[in-house]
């Protein structure tokens, strides 16, 4: 956004750039990563459990095969759930940035490409989850009918290849973020002080 209408909240803003202390969107987003990647790796555990069970038995844990398919039903639903608040939070957030205009990336992208970048995958990236859920709580549903039963295996593998795969543009979308901390000081409270001429010695203690 344009600094001169940031300006105008400085009164309101903290030294990270926010009306508040701590940024809330990275800590939304390692909550939509931990579910995502709990629930596809609980899954995967659930298809390979006729492999695993003497792991099990040696660790002398008793396990149920359908316990990791609800372990990983659940974390995609919930993921689903507080990604609409992590893609919220990152907009609110992004329109407050004033990053430097002059510094490039590592992939060479200034900020704006790279917050537009990251904007967008965001919104991809809530999409593909929500489809994902959608996707999971359909094989749930087909799988609970009787006629069905004759397997213990909920998921199909076509499911959790994709899965596999949102993981890694979750990577190259996380890459985005972390440059815009990092690279060009975003919300980053030791960068923006810095930029002030402040000690963070003094200032942070």
């Amino acid at each position: 956004m344009n600094s001169e209408l940031i300006d105008q909240l400085n009164g309101q803003l903290g030294a990270n750039g926010l009306p508040y202390t701590i940024p809330i969107h990275p800590n939304l987003v390692h909550l939509t990563l931990g579910l995502f990647i709990i629930g596809i790796t609980f899954d995967i555990v659930g298809v390979l459990f006729p492999f695993q069970k003497w792991v099990f038995k040696f660790l002398g844990i008793t396990v149920e095969r359908d316990n990791f398919f609800e372990v990983g039903w659940y974390n995609m639903f919930a993921s689903s759930i507080i990604t609409f608040f992590t893609v919220g939070a990152g907009f609110y957030e992004m329109l407050l940035a004033t990053p430097p205009a002059e510094v490039k990336s590592a992939w060479g992208l200034q900020a704006m490409e790279t917050m537009l970048w990251h904007g967008v995958g965001g919104v991809f990236l809530l999409a593909v989850i929500v489809v994902m859920t959608i996707w999971r709580g359909w094989q749930r549903f087909v799988w609970s009918k009787q006629e069905y039963r004759q397997t213990t295996r909920q998921v199909q593998w076509s499911y959790l290849l994709t899965g596999l795969a949102v993981m890694f543009l979750m990577f190259l979308h996380g890459t985005l973020g972390a440059q815009l901390a990092t690279e060009f000081g975003v919300h980053n409270t030791a960068d923006r002080l810095l930029q002030l001429g402040q000690d963070l010695n003094t200032t942070l203690k």
